[in-house]
């Protein structure tokens, strides 16, 4: 099991990689470590945990557990350099509420946003936050 928290995201989605960048770029305690849905470690997780090999979910593992959709993506922001923690917030709202607008813009993010062929790699200088 990983001793830093990853998150899992789709490679080939455009929304997922900005998001991924959004994350680096403020993940000033280094926290966090990144792994695509579509690759070895990737995949091993998703069967480690006993998820779906294609989940249209970000996924977060940390402290043993994994955490999926609006649920993750709250669970990381909350770690991040301030004012981002203050989604967190959001977590009062019911679950089935939070992940049904999760799930609407995950259902057309490659229209939104796009798809890319394959799952862009990461600059040198962030090589060492992906694993797998």
């Amino acid at each position: 099991m990983p001793a830093a928290p990853v998150i899992l995201f789709d490679g080939v989605c455009n929304l997922c990689n900005g998001s991924v960048r959004f994350i680096i770029k403020r993940d000033k305690k280094n926290l966090f470590r990144f792994a695509s849905l579509q690759s070895t470690t990737g995949k091993q997780l998703l069967q480690q945990y006993a998820l779906p090999q294609t989940p249209h979910s970000i996924v977060l593992i940390e402290n043993g557990k994994a955490y999926l959709r609006s649920t993750a993506a709250l669970r990381i922001v909350r770690k991040l350099k301030a004012p981002w923690p203050l989604l967190y917030l959001f977590i009062i709202i019911p679950g089935f509420i939070r992940n049904g607008v999760y799930n609407w813009v995950a259902r057309n993010r490659y229209r939104w946003f796009g798809r890319a062929d394959h799952c862009t790699l990461p600059g040198p200088q962030f090589r060492e936050k992906f694993i797998g």
